[in-house]
């Protein structure tokens, strides 16, 4: 499913041991706007980091199958996205020769559970998160879902429980389900949120120009290609924003993190730029494009003058001002 590389896959299991990785620019229909207000070829968008790890079997916590390499490559990521398979096909092979896609789910974290507690068991503090810890996911509690205050949560974070990430499920479904309109809120499956996809229709796609993908998705009453939904729920997830930068040598998308100020995002750029910050001229994206650029957006008093505390808010473009 990742544009930018063609992973291994083949028709068995554990075909997947190295971790493909895929960088996947994030959707941004702002930038070809801006770079012709501004006249520039140039368009840096952002980008977000996929790692596709291979599969695991009951007993992985014990390392069974690659159990214990897919536990070590799971922690350093940020968000799991957890590819739930819904679709039916005899000729493509179940490690249980079964589709049960609430059974999958059930079994892998119930493996990460069990990786969990073993980390616990290594741990000395914080003594009160642990010891709750241990009785909730011995009962098979998620990290994430046990009830902790916001000091014992802050401690648990240094710890890096694999239950304690975010987790996206992604249905890999066939083409047909992709057309029932309720698919996303199925009862059977209440594990949220849940991006249905066909990962043969995105496979399909990657080998398709824009306007060859238009035409396709469009037999299939669908109007973006599920891996742009993916990739924007993932940098949601992440708590990530993107402030924009529009000038004639390029228009990008910086990322950023939801609650940073003007000077870190200026550091984001380079880090001299956050500790010679003076200010930021900031514009909505939709004033930028009515006004037809800065020029015009300063004339008019479009253009705010922010201080260093400012907070950063999503589609910003902004022109910082630092000095030597």
């Amino acid at each position: 499913m990742l544009k930018k590389q063609v992973a291994n896959v083949a028709n068995y299991p554990f075909c997947t041991i190295e971790p493909n990785k895929g960088i996947v620019e994030v959707p941004d229909g702002r930038l070809p706007v801006l770079a012709k207000i501004v006249n520039t070829t140039k368009i840096v968008p952002a980008v977000v980091e996929f790692y596709d790890i291979a599969g695991l079997v009951r007993g992985a916590s014990k390392g069974e199958g690659l159990g214990n390499q897919f536990l070590a490559n799971i922690r350093e990521v940020s968000v799991i996205c957890h590819v739930v398979r819904f679709f039916e096909d005899p000729n493509v092979i179940h490690v249980k020769n079964r589709v049960d896609p609430k059974s999958d789910v059930e079994l892998v974290n119930s493996e990460l559970i069990l990786a969990d507690l073993q980390t616990l068991e290594k741990q000395r503090e914080p003594k009160e998160a642990v010891q709750i810890l241990k009785v909730e996911m011995n009962k098979g509690t998620l990290a994430r879902d046990v009830k902790l205050d916001d000091k014992q949560r802050e401690q648990v974070k240094k710890i890096f429980l694999l239950t304690d990430k975010p987790v996206i499920y992604v249905a890999n479904v066939s083409e047909e389900q992709l057309n029932i309109p309720d698919f996303p809120d199925r009862p059977d499956f209440p594990e949220r949120p849940l991006i249905p996809l066909s990962a043969k229709m995105e496979s399909d796609l990657a080998s398709l120009n824009e306007e060859e993908q238009k035409e396709y998705l469009a037999q299939y009453n669908i109007s973006e290609p599920g891996l742009d939904r993916l990739i924007k729920l993932a940098y949601e997830t992440l708590g990530l924003i993107s402030f924009l930068t529009a000038g004639e040598k390029e228009v990008r998308a910086w990322t950023i993190k939801q609650g940073m100020t003007a000077q870190q995002a200026a550091g984001v750029i380079h880090t001299d730029f956050e500790k010679n910050f003076i200010k930021a001229d900031v514009v909505s994206f939709e004033d930028f494009v009515q006004n037809n650029g800065w020029v015009n957006c300063r004339s008019l008093g479009k253009v705010r003058s922010e201080g260093k505390e400012y907070l950063m808010k999503d589609g910003e473009v902004v022109e910082f001002k630092v000095g030597v």
